[in-house]
């Protein structure tokens, strides 16, 4: 069974699955009804994983499970339920592939997947052969345990240089580096040191042009153009001075890259956009259908949104919100009075919800005064017992946490009665800053947790790379909370990665870091339903797999077994072309190797 050609280095084509899959071509290639062949094919997948559980293989226990994954995949693939609903027939393209009917739309990235799925079935992957981790037989008490602790010092050195890797912003180099270019663009706007600390004066000094962007940092020539585009067709964006300040010197750099890709939009983004918005097809998450009230949202029984300030000083390039943000700090942001009070009147009628996520846009760039006016209403609100505040202002705008806002925030503390937390969004470890860990510091002194949703972008997505993050996070007081799958939005298909390397790295990479520093959940949002957790098969099907190799799923809703609501389906990010895209940046795929066989 193992002398067959596997093909790891492609070229992935149709001759590369009729090899991997001889054993199968009886049954696809005779001239019977769909119906006939795909009861042959699930009779088949069904006796191989029997037998290979059933029977002695030789296997390790671990790399029985890839079977056992593989046949459920399998199983979800050949459903009849499946090609409804999805519109796709996989069995149907292995049927021609076999039969020699030409398909040119079928993919490298189709035939790899259907490949390593023929593969992880037939038990011919191996992820478990190599360095072991058990204690060799005879040994037992004190001997076993010295055993097992030499080879976790073994494990856990390698993790450690693995996440050494990834430069933070919180080192010597890094520090001295960041103090150069806050010079050079104080001596760039004219300003002081002093002016650098107010965070009025970086609101006032935001860059919106590719002109005023390259006074602060140097763009290259791509970079100027797509800022140029943005500006012509009103997409939101701006750079606030402090985070031009963490852009390295020189474009076109690995360590500031995810820096860049959070405010700079890519070409295809631009291109995208600008056809979503012929097409009025910004609000993805389809928020519109879930706004019982202007300024709130409400997907859940008790939690509501609440978003008094509809604009932020910086914009990220995947926002959510982008269909609702017209630009930066813009004029009338801020929500009308009378909307406002009619707002928080809804949330006070509707005892049910008993936490209020304030956000927007960033509430944090509201005075104190005007903030301090929200907040008041809410903690008025008896059946409030958590006030939640989402910013980005923590690592686009530290200065903004000032002593007084911690104050302020803390004064609606009341341990037994109401809690008050915020939540950020720090990206990358190199956004990390002396500045962000004073500001979040600041607000842990007044009794505020500070929590993190990390996008789990491509730009974070190498081995080890959001696990430094994490580590890093908790060493300056931040709680990693949600993982974001990037949502499937059009404009955003060069920063999404597959589900399967998210759930990769949750198990390869995060779960080998202290439970404190790995205590977020990886989530996928459902359009108008809400958080769909990926920790689990349970929450998921995959179902099809199309053309061009990307995995359908169907998302189970969170109100499943509470009750009745629709499934979703979302398509994914083809694996092969994920891959490619990481090879172009330098990584060893080879590493990412058991990425085919989460599901």
């Amino acid at each position: 069974m193992n002398d067959r050609p596997t093909n790891d280095a492609g070229p992935w084509t149709r001759e590369s699955f009729l090899a991997e899959a001889a054993d199968w071509l009886a049954d696809l290639v005779r001239d019977v009804p769909m119906d006939v062949t795909r009861k042959a094919v699930l009779d088949r997948v069904n006796r191989i994983h029997f037998e290979t559980y059933a029977e002695d293989k030789g296997m390790h226990d671990l790399d029985l499970v890839v079977v056992r994954d593989c046949a459920r995949a399998w199983r979800g693939l050949l459903h009849p339920r499946s090609e409804r609903i999805t519109g796709h027939e996989t069995l149907r393209a292995l049927v021609e592939a076999a039969r020699g009917v030409p398909r040119d739309d079928l993919s490298p990235a189709f035939w790899a997947e259907v490949c390593h799925l023929v593969r992880g079935l037939e038990g011919r992957v191996r992820l478990h052969e190599g360095d072991s981790l058990e204690v060799p037989a005879g040994l037992s008490g004190r001997e076993a345990a010295l055993h097992r602790s030499g080879e976790l010092d073994r494990l856990g050195t390698e993790v450690s240089g693995r996440i050494a890797r990834y430069e933070d912003g919180l080192g010597p180099a890094a520090v001295e580096r960041r103090g150069r270019r806050e010079t050079r663009i104080l001596e760039a706007l004219g300003a002081t040191s002093r002016e650098w600390s107010d965070w009025r004066w970086h609101v006032r000094n935001v860059a919106v042009t590719s002109g005023q962007v390259g006074r602060l940092a140097r763009l290259s020539d791509d970079e100027r153009a797509c800022i140029d585009r943005a500006a012509e067709n009103r997409i939101p964006f701006g750079v606030t001075p402090y985070y031009a300040s963490l852009f390295d010197e020189e474009p076109g750099g690995s360590r500031d890259r995810a820096v860049r890709a959070q405010v700079i939009p890519p070409a295809d983004y631009l291109d995208a956009l600008c056809c979503a918005a012929a097409r009025g097809e910004h609000d993805f998450m389809q928020e519109a259908d879930t706004s019982p009230i202007d300024l709130v949202t409400r997907r859940y029984a008790g939690i509501a949104i609440l978003k008094p300030y509809n604009a932020c000083p910086q914009i990220c390039v995947y926002c959510q919100r982008n269909w609702e943000i017209d630009e930066v700090m813009a004029e009338g942001a801020a929500a009308a009075p009378d909307a406002l009070s009619r707002a928080i009147e809804w949330l006070a009628d509707h005892p049910a919800i008993h936490e209020v996520l304030v956000t927007g846009g960033d509430p944090l760039v509201l005075s104190n005064d005007r903030l301090k006016a929200v907040l008041d209403r809410l903690a008025a609100i008896p059946h409030v017992e958590r006030i939640r505040i989402g910013s980005r202002t923590p690592v686009t705008l530290p200065m903004r946490i000032t002593p007084a806002l911690a104050r302020l925030l803390g004064s609606y503390r009341e341990p037994g009665r109401r809690e008050v937390c915020l939540v950020t969004h720090v990206q990358h470890p190199y956004e990390v800053t002396p500045d962000l860990a004073a500001a979040v510091d600041r607000l842990r002194r007044r009794g505020i947790p500070v929590y993190n949703q990390l996008v789990f972008t491509f730009y974070v997505s190498r081995r080890f790379e959001a696990a430094a993050l994490r580590r890093l996070l908790r060493r300056c007081g931040i709680d990693p909370y949600y993982t974001f799958n990037p949502k499937g939005k059009e404009e955003t298909a060069s920063y999404r990665v597959p589900i399967a390397r998210l759930v990769q790295e949750q198990k390869e990479e995060a779960r080998l870091l202290p439970g404190l520093a790995r205590s977020d959940e990886p989530v996928f949002n459902v359009p108008g339903l809400g958080k769909n957790p990926l920790n689990a098969w349970q929450h998921r099907d995959m179902i099809c797999i199309t053309p061009d190799g990307a995995r359908l799923y169907e998302f189970h809703p969170w109100e499943k077994k509470i009750g009745a609501q629709r499934t979703y389906v979302a398509r994914d990010v083809p694996i092969l072309d994920y891959l490619h895209r990481l090879e172009a940046i330098g990584e060893d795929v080879s590493e990412y190797r058991g990425i085919w066989y989460y599901f």
